[in-house]
Formats: structure tokens, C-alpha cells, sequence
């Protein structure tokens, strides 16, 4: 990956919908060859997807809650029940396998607090081995990027 191939993966990190022709343009190539560097980085797997970014509060999942996850031993089987079952529940939008005080980080999107008690009742106490669950509530999103800096 050169220069060029990082220019290219900042602009479509900041706007993937810009086209090939608005690409080349400020990156100094001609449209064929962005085209090609573009496609090849989508094949290297650089570029794992295109997504668009929601406005959390418009689409009603007003509150973000970051869950500390310990798990009561730590044997493959549990770890990977757990992981297992957190990839189905809709309201996790992110799961961290991490080191510290506790073995995952998970973040959670929900509409309201009714539907995040209902939500760790019905949906996360029920994952077997699970010790202890701490939950910080999201007051202020301050910085939340998605960008890496090339």
C-alpha cells in the first residue's frame, strides 16, 4: 500500500459515496487506474465494507450503554457459549474479547432504560457462566469516529 492507496482509503472513510471520477480527482490519478486501486483494495480486504453511518437519537435507540462482562471461569467452552450467543442479540453493537478486571466490553443501543433492564433480564443473564455484569450509562458522545488516520 502506497501513498496513493492511503489518500483513497481517507476519502472513502470520510465519504464512501464519493464516485471514482471524484476520487481520481484528488488523488491525482485518471479514473481507470483509481478504479483499479480501489477494487484492489476491496479484494486485499483493506476495505472490509460500506456502511452508513445512523443518527442514533432519530432512529430511537437513545441510550448507549457500555457493559463490563466477567465470566465466573475462563474455559473455551464459556467463552465461546458466550460469544455465540452475544452475536445474535440486536441490541449488542459491539463486542471487545479484552484484559483486565473484566473479559468483554460490550456496547449496547437501546430506546429507553425499560428497555435496557428488559433487555440484561431476558437476554444477558441468561448466558451461562456469566459472574458479573458492571453497566456505564452514556451521558455525552463527545468524539465517536470511525476513521483510522492513515
Amino acid at each position: 500500500m502506497d501513498s496513493i492507496d492511503k489518500k483513497i482509503l481517507m476519502l472513502l472513510q470520510q465519504d464512501a459515496k464519493q464516485n471514482t471520477k471524484e476520487i481520481a480527482e484528488k488523488v491525482g490519478l485518471s479514473v481507470s487506474p483509481t478504479f483499479e486501486r480501489i477494487k484492489k483494495l476491496e479484494q486485499k480486504k483493506y476495505i472490509k465494507n460500506y456502511v452508513a453511518l445512523l443518527d442514533a437519537t432519530k432512529i430511537g435507540k437513545s441510550i448507549s450503554v457500555y457493559c463490563q462482562v466477567t465470566l465466573a471461569v475462563h474455559s473455551r467452552e464459556l467463552i465461546d457459549d458466550f460469544k455465540q450467543h452475544i452475536l445474535v442479540l440486536p441490541e449488542v453493537t459491539g463486542c471487545f474479547h479484552v484484559s483486565g478486571n473484566y473479559d468483554f466490553l460490550l456496547k449496547v443501543a437501546v430506546n429507553d432504560m425499560n428497555e435496557y433492564q428488559k433487555f440484561v433480564i431476558d437476554k444477558l443473564s441468561v448466558i451461562k457462566g456469566i459472574s458479573n455484569v458492571q453497566s456505564s450509562f452514556v451521558m455525552e458522545e463527545i468524539k465517536n469516529d470511525f476513521a483510522y488516520n492513515l
